[in-house]
């Protein structure tokens, strides 16, 4: 096997010509194709040159199809070569050429993407509306058979998604409380008011900090696990199972994570902002010498227990939202991985965006309410 080799002659009579030796097959050319293509296309832009092919030995579709190419496409009358490579080159020049579409811009394209995206909307609305109506369905059911309270299951929720959530929760929260009494100490210091950080630290981690941190920590935490819980058994096909035998998947897995996630996010909520008031009392102590004492004592009467209950209420809210969001993108997940990954991004963002948006209403509904 001799390797191919392009090569730019000069004759005795002047002419210039372009010869081909070796073998031009795919075996010859696999390793130096590239560099072999490169000098076919610069030797090749001159049109006045002759190309004598003689010399080639083997030939096959490969080679052809370069030699093809750097033709520019079309059969060179001049071009010398033996009688039995014709037929291959024939047979390369009546291939039809492949040509690529021209880019045309799509004026439309922004107005379809849109429409699309809310078409798509539009059935995670109604989805979503249709998995509250389920609900309520099993609700009444419930009320008049209450020996079919999934109890068993409500309490496996509330212990996987409050019990096993209070170390992370109780950390987050004392380091928050830890920050924000660190960031706010030189400020009240400067102007004389040291102790309105019990105020400041009592108003924002009970009202709102507490709360909204330990639903967006649950919407990570439990929201995800729940919507992988539900795609994988869409994929084992576990949900079909249970409808051909006439057990509810809403009864038997929507309405017990609801109910005990909206149960257990309260809970957890007090218990973090226990650990936050800890943590900025504690580095209230080291910054600006007020003690354990003095803080709470006057932690009562800077947040009245009006606050308590609207961050009770809120959080409840934030856990039905959150366990509702994650089990309609979880019912939604076609059987495969890959929608069952994206169904759990989906939830987890679209459960963040809901707890802000309604920690956002609270905040505009209840702006009167709770202040000393």
């Amino acid at each position: 096997m001799t390797p191919a080799s392009v090569q730019l002659q000069t004759r005795d009579n002047g002419e210039r010509v372009i010869a081909l030796a070796g073998d031009w097959t795919l075996a010859s050319l696999r390793s130096s194709v590239a560099d072999v293509w490169k000098t076919l296309k610069s030797v090749a832009v001159d049109p006045n040159l002759t190309w004598d092919l003689r010399r080639v030995g083997a030939l096959d579709s490969t080679g052809a199809l370069l030699i093809w190419r750097a033709w520019g496409g079309r059969r060179r009358t001049d071009a010398q070569l033996r009688p039995e490579h014709e037929p291959i080159l024939r047979r390369v020049a009546e291939v039809p050429g492949v040509e690529l579409p021209r880019w045309r811009p799509d004026w439309l394209g922004p107005l379809v993407f849109l429409g699309r995206q809310e078409a798509k909307f539009a059935g995670h609305v109604l989805g979503f509306v249709a998995l509250i109506g389920f609900l309520v369905l099993d609700l009444l059911h419930l009320l008049t058979h209450p020996l079919r309270i999934p109890w068993r299951e409500i309490s496996a929720t509330m212990y996987k998604a409050g019990a096993l959530a209070l170390p992370v929760t109780a950390l987050v929260g004392f380091l928050i409380g830890v920050v924000l009494s660190y960031l706010t100490a030189d400020t009240l210091k400067a102007y004389g008011a040291e102790l309105y950080i019990i105020d400041l630290l009592g108003m924002s981690i009970v009202r709102e900090l507490g709360p909204l941190l330990v639903a967006i920590l649950l919407a990570g935490r439990s929201g995800a696990a729940m919507t992988a819980q539900i795609g994988v058994m869409r994929v084992t096909e576990e949900i079909d199972a249970m409808a051909t035998m006439g057990i509810s998947p809403t009864l038997r897995l929507v309405l017990p994570k609801v109910i005990g996630l909206a149960l257990a996010t309260p809970l957890v909520s007090i218990w973090s902002t226990a650990a936050a008031l800890a943590g900025g009392a504690a580095a209230a102590n080291l910054q600006l010498g007020i003690n354990y004492l003095q803080f709470f004592e006057a932690l009562p009467k800077a947040v009245p227990a009006a606050n308590i209950w609207i961050a009770s209420i809120k959080a409840l809210n934030f856990g039905a939202v959150i366990a509702l969001i994650a089990c309609h993108y979880g019912l939604r997940a076609k059987p495969n991985t890959e929608s069952v990954s994206s169904s759990i991004t989906n939830a987890v963002v679209a459960a963040i965006t809901m707890v802000i948006l309604i920690d956002a209403v609270y905040a505009i509904l209840f702006r009167s309410v709770g202040f000393p």
